[in-house]
């Protein structure tokens, strides 16, 4: 039996998080797919707005760094998106992530056209979400600095806590140097 936390929010952010069991805890493709592959993973639910990073490692009480973002990449005319997953203290390093698939150059859409990619909301991509769908996955090589880090799960409010070498193996991404710090201006 898989025990899931959840954090529910209703109206005052300082509630801490709850305990439900598998059973009662809300379910979407991506936490179906974990549960079929008896991975261990741990469910926080907020309100479904889009919530930042530095908002979400907040509410969860864990460093900025240990909160992956997906970041949806388009390659020239051909071929699927590359999906960067990256810190939420960084940014994706488009030259970086451009040598580590082979590609000449990668681009970043707009949300829009994230959303359109991708069929999720912004705030909610995940990896997850698009097991299958022909995406390309690189996750940035400080996640190997975490047994677990936090990523969508694949809707608004809900964000996931997995082993980072299970979201590897099941996504089958590539760990590689792809993100520098955000350097405020």
């Amino acid at each position: 039996m898989f025990v899931r936390l959840f954090g529910r929010f209703t109206g005052s952010i300082k509630l801490g998080p709850k305990v439900y069991n598998a059973a009662m805890s809300p379910a979407n493709n991506v936490t179906r797919f974990l549960d079929a592959r008896k991975v261990i993973y741990t469910v926080y639910e907020f309100p479904p707005a889009k919530l930042g990073a530095a908002e979400t490692a907040q509410l969860l009480k864990v460093d900025i760094s240990q909160i992956f973002k997906t970041i949806v990449t388009t390659r020239g005319k051909t071929g699927k998106p590359v999906l960067a997953v990256v810190p939420g203290n960084c940014v994706v390093d488009l030259k970086l992530l451009s040598e580590a698939v082979g590609e000449k150059k990668l681009h970043l859409p707009t949300e829009v056209e994230a959303e359109e990619i991708t069929g999720l909301q912004a705030g909610g991509i995940s990896p997850l979400a698009l097991i299958n769908k022909g995406f390309q996955v690189v996750i940035d090589s400080s996640a190997q600095h975490f047994v677990e880090i936090n990523i969508s799960g694949g809707q608004r409010g809900l964000n996931i806590r997995l082993p980072v070498a299970d979201l590897a193996k099941l996504t089958k991404a590539r760990i590689v140097a792809i993100s520098r710090p955000i350097i405020d201006e």
